[in-house]
């Protein structure tokens, strides 16, 4: 790797020839402060919170963008530089309603640390009557633009990672400003409701739509029991919110939590994983023999299955009619679980803990009710909610001690644990189609090829004599390379795992939000994959087929075997062509 000397406020280090000053920088431990740059997906250095003096250059540069060189001399915290930050900084905030106390970003806004680290108690040129500018028309974000501070982070990943690009800025000057396409509202575009664009948000212009008021009121409803499941990724992601470290796996005290807030049953939904790899398993053993329908596509995500009916409804017939975990869990609680307690399935409220935005649309899909006129999910909370919810109950989180989840539903398989990241899906299913195809236990159940970050991945497995062809994408814009890719007659494949955020659901949109300064130069896909692969590795249960909570719900109520009567009745669903750019509201 070529290499340049130079010198950081007169400290000599040595740089890759192609790194920008940010990026040196941050090899010498000197933060700049950035709030417009996003690492491999936005570089436009139009923020110019990261300028600095560069000796012998005129003026100041932007250090996101500008190319190190050999003798560089920079200078990133003179009198100078500082003072244009906080000029900057003091514009952006003059135009920035700043309900602070009350903003669901408080005390987690890139913008707020900002002001505090320069000191900020004086603007000169802001004004008091900034009026709120909320859209609101679909069901899982809020948009405020008077928190917006045009940084473009949510345009970039919205067309850069997920190739989507609805939102845009429109207008010019002191009229710009981030929406729409003719400022429509969000419900009338072609939003897949990944919920990226808050994840990156570094202000409350975008959060998702708080949804913990109706949990908070089912809790206190005598008449109801309450029951929520947990996705696979929350464990390695909750900790974060209550500053542990990125990875750490919470299992314990998130359960100790939910109990605490008062849930009726705590549960784990990575069984119902485990139970959506028996199915799909079965549903692609019967397309792979018959040769119908391939690429079996897998159905997890719901913002990739929204994407698919919106843009590729060619390939619906290749999707997995598999309900999601979340889904199955809801179904399963309100036939199986009711009649095991003895409880009227409707007053069993059911809430899922989500990585995912795009789960509380899913919610409301169609298809999705295993008892008719009752939805599978009545609530789907991000980790973000859960963290409010802990937080206003008072719960010490990283004092509590560890707890099981309730034995109905807490037996889960590493394969459904792994669902969590990117190739995870894939993985399970091999794990147990491998089984399910030679009839003897595999000897080996580690799939590398289609583990790890890269937005696409491919592999190729003997099965009892014939090769399975596999393909992994994570990130809609991947999703749509591969499906460009099939169509052309360039590639093809019999089973396809699709997730709409890049990563998988540990990169959620409804995950943790982490400032710029950790995004750019810490990788959280690697780190919380790395946690969920670590505890499937340490598991005496590592095949879904083999839970025995699984085998004892086909033994008890779905006839003995996956694709059963009642299996499709509760476990599966069916999907539609929607409209890229409906009229009226679509939600449901």
């Amino acid at each position: 790797m070529d290499t340049v000397k130079l010198k950081i406020n007169n400290i000599e280090i040595v740089a890759p020839k192609n790194a920008t000053i940010l990026e040196a920088a941050r090899l010498a431990d000197i933060e700049i402060p950035t709030l417009c740059y996003m690492r491999n997906i936005s570089a436009i250095g139009a923020c110019r919170i990261c300028v600095v003096e560069v000796k012998g250059a005129r003026g100041l540069t932007a250090a996101c963008v500008f190319p190190v060189a050999e003798g560089m001399e920079v200078y990133t915290n003179n009198g100078t530089v500082v003072a244009a930050r906080k000029r900057t900084l003091e514009l952006i905030l003059s135009n920035h309603r700043m309900d602070c106390l009350t903003c669901l970003r408080n005390q987690n806004c890139e913008l707020q640390k900002m002001a505090a680290d320069f000191g900020m108690q004086d603007i000169r040129f802001h004004t008091d009557n900034m009026k709120p500018e909320i859209e609101d028309s679909t069901l899982h974000l809020i948009r405020d633009n008077s928190k917006c501070i045009l940084c473009r982070r949510c345009v970039a990943v919205c067309k850069n990672n997920q190739s989507v690009a609805v939102i845009g800025p429109n207008g010019r000057g002191f009229d710009t400003h981030i929406s729409c396409a003719f400022d429509h509202n969000l419900d009338e575009t072609a939003c897949v409701s990944c919920g990226q664009c808050i994840a990156v948000c570094p202000t409350g212009a975008l959060t998702e739509r708080d949804d913990t008021e109706k949990v908070w009121a089912a809790l206190g409803d005598p008449t109801k029991h309450v029951v929520v499941g947990v996705a696979p990724s929350i464990r390695v992601t909750l900790g974060e919110c209550f500053g542990m470290p990125i990875g750490a796996n919470v299992e314990g005290k998130m359960v100790a939590a939910l109990r605490r807030i008062g849930f009726d049953g705590v549960f784990d939904i990575d069984v119902t994983a485990d139970l959506t790899i028996v199915e799909e398993g079965a549903e692609f053993l019967k397309r792979w023999k018959s040769g119908h329908d391939l690429p079996l596509i897998t159905s997890c995500s719901p913002g990739w299955i929204r994407f698919c009916e919106q843009y590729y409804p060619e390939f619906i017939p290749n999707l997995s009619t598999c309900k999601s975990p979340q889904q199955m869990f809801g179904a399963m609680m309100k036939t199986y679980y009711a009649k095991k307690t003895g409880i009227d399935a409707k007053d069993i409220f059911t809430v899922g803990i989500m990585p995912c935005t795009a789960k509380k649309f899913e919610i409301h899909r169609e298809d999705e009710q295993a008892v008719p006129g009752l939805p599978d999910i009545d609530v789907a909370l991000t980790t973000r909610e859960l963290a409010r919810m802990i937080s206003r109950t008072g719960i010490f989180f990283p004092h509590l001690p560890d707890e099981g989840f309730d034995p109905a539903f807490g037996i889960a398989s590493g394969a459904g644990l792994i669902f969590g990241a990117s190739g995870g899906v894939m993985e399970a299913a091999l794990r147990t189609v491998q089984e399910l195809v030679t009839g003897t236990p595999a000897e080996n159940l580690d799939f590398y090829e289609v583990r790890g970050i890269a937005g696409i991945k491919e592999a190729q497995y003997e099965l009892d004599g014939r090769m399975v062809r596999a393909a992994v994408a994570s990130g809609l814009a991947n999703c749509r390379r591969l499906l460009e890719r099939i169509k052309a007659g360039k590639a093809s494949y019999d089973i396809i795992e699709m997730m709409a955020c890049p990563g998988g659901c540990i990169s959620g949109g409804g995950q943790p939000v982490q400032p710029a300064v950790v995004r750019n130069f810490v990788s959280l896909r690697e780190r919380r994959a790395a946690s969920i692969y670590t505890q499937d590795q340490n598991m005496k249960l590592r095949v879904s087929h083999e839970n025995p909570l699984v085998q004892q719900l086909y033994d008890e109520v779905m006839d003995g075997e996956p694709g059963s009567h009642n299996a499709h009745k509760w476990l599966h669903t069916s999907y539609r062509a929607r409209p890229k750019y409906p009229t009226v509201n679509r939600a449901r």
